[in-house]
């Protein structure tokens, strides 16, 4: 037999990879006694020191007039280590900031404006909105400039503070304009959230619950018991669930397999198919970690109602999400339709054909390509029954 010919040079397919390295810290404060800890991340470059600039959150700003004085500190005590580069930014925070294309235009500009080049950090305070937007600026600028995250959520610390993704919203859809790109440090700092709202305390813990259900049952059981406790923002319980919550996301991106997304599922995006469309419905007035609770809500109880999710732990799963405040109703779960449509948009942000995440059992997520829109419909009023309370709750839970 006549050996066929070997393909020409110019014809390979040659598979590579890029070495990155994800850096996480965890402070209890981080412009106050634990400072060398962020100043340790600030390598220079080459002989010279580093040129750093910080971008701040203006929710974080109004309620921490101190804070900025805290950066300035910080510096002083980098003195020699570092070159600041003029007054700490602020930009709005939530979801304001990844709407107004004039705010991340006026990043690029300040950024041109301070000669930072692709060894300079940009240090951004705020919550997961505005390391979003400052991240996804950050990333176009000369293809890249090093980016330290400090999360000052629980949400951010939690989930999205660890992630390799940047975006801003356009044509009214959640992050169509983005990248991917490995920031060069996190730092989880515990004084950061001390002026968080009842409200934004409790958002990071549906993504907590959302990836214990997909990997940690043990962390399921757990975030179950002591709901209550974090509800009432007690440090026992509720620290170590975020640095739990923090370090199964870290595991999920750096030993996953697949970190910018390349392959159809993904599942640390379970229960957010309707949450990023319930956003965009509510015009924002749904926090994330809000509409991600939903979410998980309807994808559990749809993951029950059709692959076998055991009614036991439905009912913890809601009864645990209750608890820990979420109230798992918003009027516009009534336009089913219009909702429906954020599969499509689920579905072209991945590309592909439409892959969902759902579950067999707590630990048991399993991928799915086509949906039962009738007991997905369902799904969403025993949902919005169980929101009501009383005897309707219990009946929608299982007992």
């Amino acid at each position: 037999m006549t050996e066929k010919p070997p393909a020409p040079a110019h014809d390979r397919d040659v598979p590579f990879s890029v070495p990155f390295v994800h850096r996480l810290r965890f402070t209890d404060d981080v412009f106050g006694r634990d400072w060398k800890v962020l100043a340790d991340l600030l390598e220079p470059s080459g002989d010279q020191p580093p040129r750093v600039q910080f971008w701040l959150d203006e929710c974080l700003a109004e309620a921490r007039p101190d804070l900025k004085a805290r950066i300035r500190s910080f510096e002083r005590s980098c003195e020699g280590r570092v070159q600041p580069t003029g007054n700490v930014q602020v930009v709005p925070g939530g979801e304001a900031v990844k709407n107004d294309i004039l705010i991340f235009e006026r990043m690029l500009k300040v950024f041109n404006a301070a000669n930072l080049d692709r060894r300079s950090y940009v240090v951004v305070i705020g919550g997961g909105a505005v390391l979003d937007a400052v991240g996804f600026a950050a990333s176009i600028a000369h293809r890249g400039l090093r980016l330290v995250r400090l999360p000052t959520t629980t949400l951010a610390q939690a989930d999205s503070g660890l992630g390799v993704k940047s975006g801003v919203n356009l044509f009214g859809k959640k992050n169509w304009l983005g990248t991917f790109g490995v920031p060069w440090a996190v730092v989880n700092d515990a004084e950061l959230l001390s002026t968080l709202s009842d409200r934004d305390f409790r958002c990071g813990f549906s993504e907590a619950v959302k990836v214990s259900l997909l990997k940690a049952p043990s962390l399921f059981a757990s975030l179950c018991e002591n709901a209550p406790r974090i509800a009432r923002r007690e440090p026992a319980v509720a620290s170590p669930a975020i640095r739990a919550s923090a370090q199964l996301h870290l595991d999920h991106i750096t030993r996953g397999g697949d970190p910018f997304e390349s392959d159809e599922a993904r599942p640390l995006d379970f229960g957010h198919w309707s949450a990023h469309k319930l956003e965009v419905m509510s015009d924002f007035a749904l926090r994330h970690g809000e509409a991600v609770a939903i979410g998980v809500a309807i994808d559990t109880v749809y993951s029950s109602l059709v692959h076998g999710f055991p009614a036991a732990d439905q009912k913890r799963v809601l009864a645990c999400l209750a608890e820990l405040g979420f109230s798992l109703y918003h009027p516009a779960l009534r336009d089913v339709q219009t909702l429906f449509a954020g599969m499509e948009e689920f579905r072209q942000h991945l590309g592909g054909r439409l892959t969902l995440t759902m579950l067999q059992g707590v630990g048991r997520p399993i991928d799915v390509h086509e949906m039962d829109l009738d007991k997905m419909r369902e799904a969403i009023k025993l949902v919005s029954r169980f929101a009501r309370g009383g005897a309707e709750r219990s009946a929608v839970a299982g007992d």
